[in-house]
């Protein structure tokens, strides 16, 4: 199961009731934050997740409503006690922002470690048992979205393993997807697995214009989470020129790549009930949700 939580959904400028763009995935016992503005680790105070479990944190871009608040977050987390390395992962030309914000921590009892992709071609890594994808973005400076899939093994068979006479003490092995030989046979995998499986997959992405790449990587994604700075269709023209979206180009892309819910995040400071404007996105795509901080869902295996 993954737990995926919106940690703040607004834009520029956070609110009284609503904080920076941030997103919190949790897998296994360890998590991922997707960026991290003014206010985030008080948004996850307020919600009780743990900051000492994140063991990564993915940087969509370098504007200051994506990364001020990671001197406090950073030194909490070392606050709690952590020793072990901590991964920040951003696009190309970001160490040097983020070394800047990490002098004002001074000293921390456990190494951070800054990864840059590329910001022109999408890069696949691992992290914390998920398979990340980067999606290139069209912003004012370098820019990234993320996908993540969690790879699913097919179902053991065991009525099959019996018809076969394999011995009990191979099945692990044979789940795990390695070969035996034993007493001159060989047993497949595929002799006692079942049809894959969809991976579970979530995508976020945040301030661009719409790009093909985003519908090529997010595709079939059970959860989609999208920037909609703006409403109104007639907010288009702003958009363009702010290198944002409006609802309807979010659900477009999310039409076009089949996936089975947008959650629509990062506001305007200027649209103080997005939920007004749910319509301009749901005549096109109608599982279209306002994003709402705290708001969470577990995405579960078939």
């Amino acid at each position: 199961m993954i737990n995926v939580t919106l940690i703040g959904t607004g834009g520029m400028v956070p609110l009284p009731e609503r904080f920076l763009a941030s997103c919190l995935i949790e897998y296994n016992g360890r998590s991922i934050l997707i960026d991290c503005g003014e206010g985030t680790q008080v948004s996850l105070h307020k919600g009780r997740l743990s900051m000492s479990r994140i063991d990564t944190i993915l940087i969509t871009h370098c504007h200051a409503d994506h990364v001020s608040g990671l001197p406090g977050l950073l030194l909490t987390i070392g606050n709690q006690g952590r020793v072990d390395p901590l991964n920040i992962i951003a696009p190309r030309g970001s160490t040097k922002y983020l070394n800047s914000l990490l002098v004002v921590c001074g000293y921390l009892p456990y190494e951070v470690r800054i990864t840059e992709l590329h910001d022109t071609k999408p890069q696949q890594f691992e992290q914390i048992g998920l398979n990340i994808t980067s999606i290139p973005l069209k912003h004012h400076i370098n820019c990234l979205g993320y996908s993540m899939e969690l790879l699913l093994k097919p179902h053991f068979q065991p009525d099959k393993a019996e018809k076969l006479n394999i011995p009990v003490k191979f099945w692990r092995m044979l789940h795990s997807g390695k070969t035996v030989e034993a007493d001159g046979k060989v047993y497949t995998p595929d002799m006692v697995l079942g049809e894959p499986r969809k991976p579970v997959k979530i995508s976020y992405v945040t301030d661009t214009r719409p790009v093909k790449q985003i519908k090529d990587i997010v595709k079939n994604s059970d959860l989609f989470i999208c920037e909609g700075m703006y409403g109104e269709d007639e907010q288009h023209d702003n958009a363009v020129e702010k290198m944002h979206m409006i609802f309807a180009e979010a659900a477009t892309i999310a039409k076009e790549a089949t996936v089975k819910e947008l959650w629509l995040t990062h506001f305007s400071p200027s649209m103080t009930r997005p939920e007004l404007f749910i319509e301009y996105a749901r005549k096109i795509f109608p599982d279209t949700v306002i994003g709402r901080d705290l708001m969470s869902t577990t995405l579960k295996s078939i």
